[in-house]
């Protein structure tokens, strides 16, 4: 790779032969992505295989049909209906076209996505079921399938029919021919595989499809004829599919995956020759060519579309997709372009990956591939890999997302719905699922290690608007945030060591490694690190009973009380009224069954009713609310703004409305609180948004976990906050914190400011830092508590309280100082012992702490994003 590998220059003198770069724009691409994508300006959008974008044109041209023409239901015989229904066909014929085939081979069945199109084989397919004087038939499916596909085998064996999962290097050594005497079986069997996996990219041959209808390949040696499902979904998003040459008997696609848009709508193609065999139970609205109310008699229509579309399909989606096809037509030139483009990307991107060196000479990432990114017939533009630090040891994906956020790149982590290749690619056995699975990890949460070892991966995927610059972004991300200096620091360690297993050597533990000094090593030259900008996550809490907890506590260790040493009180209490607004510091304050009394009772939400935090509109810090209990008011304050003020009283006299906040991660049931503080608030913020408010009639209740040393039990009651019901940082740990960050900044910080970054209720005055973390109760007064995990932390600390900036390095600075974990922070949950809840906390109240030996605080788990909002 000659001249800097960074450089544009660099990136067209590697693409593989015959793989063009822009369609045509060249360096001037950026044009089209400016007119097209503006909204993209500033991100780097690296999600392609989970979404595609949609352009502004395709939105413009669709608009512009529904404006100037009326269409009505297609059941209807009306013109506007006639409109309707001939449009329909012709997009059918418009897919059928892309695909390289025609109506005479293939009937488009409309479905909601492929998902609800894979659902639909599995119960119309013509299986024979155990038992039966025939032999039975089979599903087999290869175990790098989206979970969609696997699922199928829970309708199959509803009907006694059984599902054989193949792995990939199974079906390369499969057995050709059966016996003579076997090949006049007719019995059906069907192969599903993907013709390129979601996980890594890798495009499995389209010549299997031939190889096995024929019997030359079989996926397992029995008698029968094989159907083939071809799960496209993934595929069709960036590379040409000619049916025309490789007939698959059934092919679900999702249409988002191709053009962003339309979403929910997606397509069955299914072969002319096996459709006659399919079969159906239910009939819906447009289904039937005549039936009784009164009598069993059905019979359907004709055409295999109509038969299988059930009632009114989604007709103005549909009329979506032409303008679709024309567009990505109009910008690209066509699919084999677009393979061109994404492939010479992903090969660029690969190629400086995985060249990437630490000092030691130790690879900064370990990519999760079966091809060498060569050939973009045998590899999609998918990047699958895990970051490592100096000793080869895995950093959570969580983290690394957290850190892609900062730097506002969007990717994707877990096992993106394919645990089987998930499991082959990271050494995953069965009995580690089910193990994670008991300690807490689901699909879809950001527990990213678990005894050291990885439970999930990063994805980052081209599509057809990807741009050099976005391959560009990311590299530099990658090095400006793994070889830089600053990495190399001593983590900060809490007070007392707590053991840890050892880790057989073939897989992955989290210990920090030796000072390296960092550097880059890539063929030819060495690379210029560009700095860029990001997010992080965080956890929940449980809901146990104060009993339980307690009990729990006893049960399985000997609680200990900090002995000795200087006393530890209280320095400051804050509350914050509006969810990820200002904060309100009180010297005391009384406790309600939520937490502090009125702490996150509102929230302020956009035009669709969605909370917004300080991840999005950084100016809510800037929204300063104050309580007055004796006037019964709060009252919000705003720079430039009248104080306004809103009623402590709940008022139920209004209707409440039902709100789902993702920040919350549960249903909340709130009332609005008037179109004045509406008006106030979208005047300040410069967009629409309302307040909101609980309502007093439905607590939020919390999720429970299973957390080592607690039990799951009953609910308590949290108010608009994420975790639980308090947040506690020490001010030991603070300072200590503090020195690690001043050593990254240019201007040092503030303690007052470093403090109010990480939002906490209860500050304390402790004289080690980090020993919070070791305990596992603390008594305020008379006041008890239960510590329920750590606070892992997001971008809001990145954000000046006091001014609304943003400074990416103090997430980075967590990130080095704590080992590459962001956890700062302890969660709290009150323990009442009677059903009074007059408490006071005050600032100077001792805290006495329990200690539970031998025992780590465990991170609350969550597939949501969570921080102190």
């Amino acid at each position: 790779m000659a001249g800097e590998p960074l450089s544009f220059r660099a990136f067209l003198d590697a693409r593989p032969a015959g793989c063009e770069y822009g369609y045509g724009h060249g360096d001037g691409l950026w044009a089209l992505r400016d007119r097209e994508f503006p909204r993209l300006r500033g991100i780097t959008y690296l999600d392609h295989a989970g979404s595609a974008l949609f352009p502004e044109s395709l939105l413009k041209a669709f608009t512009d049909d529904l404006r100037n023409n009326v269409y009505g239901n297609p059941h209807s015989q009306n013109i506007s209906s006639k409109l309707t229904y001939d449009t329909i066909e012709h997009v059918r014929y418009r897919i059928l076209q892309h695909f390289h085939t025609t109506a005479e081979d293939y009937t488009i069945i409309f479905t909601s996505g492929c998902t609800a199109a894979l659902k639909l084989i599995a119960e119309s397919f013509p299986w024979i079921p155990e038992g039966t004087k025939q032999p039975s038939s089979r599903f087999c499916y290869l175990t790098d399938s989206h979970t969609s596909v696997v699922g199928m085998r829970g309708i199959t064996a509803s009907m006694n029919v059984l599902s054989v999962p193949i792995k990939p290097k199974e079906i390369l050594v499969a057995e050709s021919r059966l016996p003579a005497e076997e090949q006049n079986c007719t019995t059906p069997h069907l192969f599903s595989y993907p013709a390129q996996s979601n996980f890594s990219g890798t495009k499995y041959p389209l010549s299997w499809i031939q190889d096995i209808k024929s019997g030359r390949l079989c996926p397992i040696k029995l008698p029968g004829k094989w159907f083939v499902l071809l799960d496209a979904a993934s595929y069709v998003s960036t590379s040409p599919l000619d049916l025309g040459v490789h007939q698959a008997d059934f092919i679900p696609i999702s249409f988002y995956k191709i053009f962003g848009f339309p979403t929910g709508l997606g397509a069955l193609l299914v072969n002319n020759r096996i459709a006659p065999l399919l079969r159906k139970t239910y009939f819906g609205g447009g289904t039937a060519a005549a039936y009784l109310a009164g009598e069993d008699f059905y019979f359907p229509r004709k055409s295999i579309a109509e038969r299988f579309e059930d009632g009114t399909v989604s007709f103005l989606d549909i009329i979506a997709l032409k303008h679709g096809f024309d567009v990505l037509e109009k910008l690209t030139g066509g699919m084999e372009k677009i393979k061109q483009h994404t492939f010479a990307l992903a090969h660029y991107t690969y190629t400086v990956l995985s060249n990437l060196k630490y000092a030691n000479g130790a690879p900064v990432v370990r990519i999760y591939s079966d091809t060498d990114f060569s050939n973009p017939d045998a590899q999609g533009p998918i990047i699958n890999f895990n970051v490592l630090d100096e000793n080869g040891q895995v950093l959570g994906f969580a983290q690394v997302d957290s850190m892609a956020s900062l730097h506002n790149i969007h990717v994707r982590t877990g096992c993106f719905c394919n645990t089987g290749a998930c499991q082959m690619h990271l050494g995953i056995s069965n009995e580690d699922i089910q193990r994670n699975l008991q300690a807490g990890h689901v699909c879809g949460d950001n527990i990213d290690l678990l005894d050291g070892r990885p439970t999930g991966s990063v994805r980052i995927s081209f599509g057809y608007m990807s741009s050099f610059e976005d391959a560009q972004t990311f590299l530099n991300f990658i090095i400006a945030t793994r070889l830089s200096n600053s990495d190399a620091e001593i983590p900060l360690q809490s007070v007392t060591k707590l053991p840890t297993e050892s880790v057989p050597d073939d897989h992955l533990s989290f210990n920090k490694a030796d000072k390296l000094s960092p550097i880059l090593q890539v063929p030819d030259r060495g690379l210029r690190n560009i700095p860029s900008e990001a997010e992080t996550t965080g956890s929940w809490p449980p809901e146990p009973e104060a009993e339980s907890m307690r009990a729990a506590v006893s049960e399985t260790a000997v609680p200990t009380c900090r002995k000795g040493g200087k006393p530890i009180t209280v320095a400051k209490i804050y509350l914050y009224p509006i969810k990820s607004c200002s904060a309100f510091e009180v010297t005391e304050w009384p406790v309600g069954n939520q937490g502090l009394l009125y702490d996150r009772n509102w929230m302020v939400v956009n035009q669709n009713g969605v909370c917004m935090t300080q991840k999005q509109e950084p100016r809510l810090c800037l929204v300063n609310p104050s309580i007055d209990l004796k006037q019964k008011i709060m009252v919000i304050q705003a720079e430039g703004m009248d104080p306004i003020s809103v009623p402590l009283e709940d008022n139920t006299g209004k209707e409440a409305v039902t709100c789902e906040s993702k920040v919350c991660s549960h249903r909340v049931k709130t009332y609005d609180c008037g179109e004045r503080i509406a008006g106030w608030l979208s005047a300040f913020l410069g967009r629409p948004c309302r307040l909101i408010r609980q309502s007093s009639d439905m607590k939020s209740k919390s999720h429970q976990k299973n957390t080592k040393g607690l039990s799951s039990a009953t609910n308590i009651s949290l108010s608009l906050v994420n975790e639980a019901q308090y947040l506690l940082i020490n001010v030991a740990s603070i300072l200590q914190l503090k020195e690690h960050i001043s050593a990254r900044l240019k201007e040092p910080l503030e303690i007052e400011e470093l403090i109010r970054r990480f939002r906490a209720n209860i500050v304390i005055s402790a004289p080690d830092s980090f020993e919070e973390e070791e305990w596992t109760e603390i008594s305020i007064g008379a006041l008890q508590f239960q510590v329920v995990g750590p606070c892992s932390r997001c971008q809001i600390i990145c954000i000046d309280q006091q001014s609304g900036e943003r400074n990416k390095e103090i997430l980075q600075s967590l990130s080095a100082a704590r080992g590459r974990k962001t956890n700062f922070g302890i969660y709290l949950m009150n323990q009442p012992f009677s059903s009074s809840f007059s408490d006071t906390l005050s600032v100077g109240s001792q805290v006495l702490p329990v200690l539970k030996e031998n025992t780590e605080i465990q991170p609350p788990t969550s597939s949501e994003e969570k921080c102190s909002g």
